[in-house]
C-alpha cells in the first residue's frame, strides 16, 4: 500500500516510546525528529510536516502526559488523532439524492484514471445506494477514451451516453441530462477530458460543462503516484471549479502517500473516495480515522467488517460455522470459504486490516497464488474425497494422485489436510470460550493456540506455505 514505508518508520519511532515508564523532553524531541524525517521521505508537503510536528510536540509535552501512566500509549494516541485531522478529520459526505437526479462531474489530468474511476463509482453507487447510473462520455478529443467507457459500461451492465467526437462537450452533457430524465436514471457521471498538464482551454471547457450541468459533486481524480504535484494540481482545479472532493487512485501501489497526507491541509479539498486496485469493485469511501489506524499499524476492523458484510452471504457463513463446530466441515466447504476470501480482495490487504497482523505480513510471504494452488488440489479430488476428508487423510496413494493431478507436491497436500483440521479444531475451541475472556483491545489474543503440527515439513523453497 502507498503508506507502507511511512507506516514502518512511524511505528518504529513510536515503538521506542511504548516501553518507557516516564518520558523526558529529550525522548519526545528524538521521536519528533524521526516523525519529521518519516513524513518528509513520504513526500508530505514541508509546511504540513512543520504544522503536524508542532501540534504533536506541544500536546506530547503536556505535563500530565509526561508524568502520567502509560505515557507512550498517550503519545501514540496524540499522533493518531493528529494524523486523522491531517487526513480530513471526519469522513466527508458525498451527494446521493433519494428523490431527484444526482449529477457528478469527474475532472483531472490525462492518465489520472478518470474513466476507470467513472466505472468504479457507478458500480459503487448502484451497489450501495441502489441508484440507476448513467455514464456520459465527454472526452471528445480521444476516441479511445469513449471506447473505454463504453466497454466498461458493457462489463458493468451500465448504459453509456455518447455522441462521438464532433459535438461540443457541454451540449453532450445537456443532452445526457434530458436522456437520463427520460429513461429513469437517477445518478449521472460525466467523464470529462483531461490534458497532460493544466491549460486555459481545458479549464474554460470544464467551466462551461459545470455551468451547463450544475453538478451536485465535482470530483478531482488524482493519481497517488504523482506525489506533491497532485497538491498543486488540486490547487489549480479547486481555484477554477470549486471542487467538492477528490478521489485518490492507485493508493494500493508502491507510492509514498504524501499527496493524500498533504491534500486536505494545503487545498481544503476533502478526500471522499480512494482506489485500491485495478478491479472495478476496488473503490472505498475514504475514512480519515481508519486510514490513520492503518498507517500506525492498528489495523482497520471496521473496513474488514464492511468487506465481509458486502461480500459474504450471512446464511452461507452461518452454514460454514455450524459445520465447523460440528466437525462436518469438508473440502467443498473449504472451497466455498476460499471463494468468499477472494471476493474480499487480496490476502495481504485483508491481513493488514486485522490489528497486530501487520507484523506478520512483513515477516511472511503472502501470495494470492496460494489460493489458486489450494483450489487446484481440491478440484483434483473425487466427489467422495471432497465430502469425506478422512479418505484423503488415511491414504498416501490418494494424496500422491491429488498432488500429481494438481501439479503440486505431496507436502502441499499434507499441509492442506493440516489446515482443514486446524481450522475445525480452532473454531471448536473458540466456540467454547467464555465471553469474559475476550480482550477487545487485542482480538488476536482471543484465538486459542493451535495444536502443534506433528507432520514433517516438506522440502523445497515453498516449505511452510501459507495457512488459511
Amino acid at each position: 500500500m502507498a503508506f507502507d514505508q511511512l507506516s514502518d518508520r512511524l511505528q518504529m519511532a513510536l515503538r521506542r516510546m511504548t516501553g518507557k515508564a516516564r518520558l523526558t523532553e529529550k525522548d519526545i524531541e528524538e521521536m519528533m525528529r524521526e516523525v519529521r524525517l518519516s513524513l518528509l521521505e513520504a513526500d508530505v508537503n514541508f509546511k504540513v510536516v512543520k504544522s503536524f510536528t508542532k501540534e504533536v510536540k506541544e500536546k506530547a509535552l503536556d505535563e500530565k502526559i509526561i508524568k502520567g501512566l502509560n505515557p507512550g500509549q498517550q503519545v501514540i494516541k496524540i499522533v493518531h488523532d493528529e494524523l486523522k485531522n491531517l487526513l480530513g478529520g471526519d469522513t466527508a459526505e458525498y451527494a446521493v439524492k433519494s428523490d431527484a437526479l444526482t449529477t457528478v462531474m469527474l475532472t483531472g489530468l490525462q492518465g489520472s484514471g478518470k474513466t476507470t474511476t467513472a466505472g468504479k463509482l457507478a458500480l459503487y453507487m448502484r451497489k450501495k445506494h441502489a441508484v440507476k447510473p448513467l455514464l456520459v462520455a465527454l472526452d471528445v478529443y480521444r476516441p479511445a477514451a469513449i471506447e473505454q467507457l463504453v466497454t466498461l459500461g458493457q462489463q458493468l451492465d451500465i448504459p453509456v451516453f455518447e455522441q462521438g467526437i464532433d459535438a461540443k462537450p457541454e451540449l453532450i452533457a445537456k443532452a445526457a441530462i434530458a436522456y437520463a430524465k427520460a429513461h429513469g436514471h437517477t445518478f449521472v457521471i460525466f467523464d470529462t477530458a483531461g490534458r497532460l498538464h493544466i491549460d486555459e482551454a481545458m479549464m474554460d471547457e470544464l467551466t462551461r460543462i459545470k455551468n451547463t450541468v450544475n453538478p451536485d459533486e465535482i470530483f478531482l481524480v488524482l493519481d497517488a503516484m504523482t506525489g506533491q504535484d497532485a497538491v498543486s494540481v488540486a490547487d489549480h482545479f479547486h481555484g477554477s471549479l470549486s471542487v467538492t472532493g477528490s478521489i485518490i487512485t492507485k493508493l494500493d501501489g508502491d507510492t509514498r502517500g504524501g499527496a493524500a497526507l498533504s491534500l486536505r491541509h494545503v487545498t481544503g479539498v476533502p478526500i471522499k473516495f480512494m482506489g485500491l486496485g485495478e478491479k472495478l469493485d476496488a473503490l472505498e469511501v475514504f475514512h480519515p480515522e481508519r486510514m490513520a489506524g492503518r498507517i500506525l499499524g492498528m489495523g482497520d476492523m471496521m473496513t474488514l467488517i464492511d468487506k465481509v458484510t458486502d461480500n459474504v452471504d450471512e446464511d452461507d457463513m452461518m452454514t460454514l460455522m455450524e459445520k465447523m463446530s460440528s466437525g462436518k466441515f469438508n473440502y467443498n466447504d473449504f472451497l466455498k470459504q476460499l471463494k468468499m476470501i477472494k471476493r474480499m480482495g487480496s490476502l495481504g490487504g485483508l491481513m493488514k486490516l486485522i490489528p497486530g497482523m501487520n507484523k506478520v505480513t512483513k515477516n511472511a510471504t503472502i501470495d494470492d497464488k496460494q489460493i489458486v494452488y489450494v483450489e487446484a488440489m481440491i478440484q483434483s479430488m473425487t466427489t467422495h474425497e471432497r465430502k469425506d476428508p478422512a479418505l484423503v487423510k488415511r491414504s498416501s496413494s490418494r494424496r500422491r494422485r491429488i498432488a500429481q493431478g494438481s501439479g503440486r507436491r505431496v507436502a502441499e497436500v499434507n499441509r492442506l489436510i493440516d489446515n482443514l483440521d486446524q481450522q475445525v479444531q480452532t473454531f471448536k475451541r473458540m466456540s467454547t470460550m467464555d465471553p469474559s475472556q475476550i480482550d477487545p483491545k487485542n482480538p488476536m489474543k482471543n484465538i486459542p493456540a493451535q495444536a502443534p503440527n506433528k507432520r514433517k515439513k516438506g522440502k523445497g523453497k515453498n516449505r511452510g506455505g501459507f495457512r488459511f
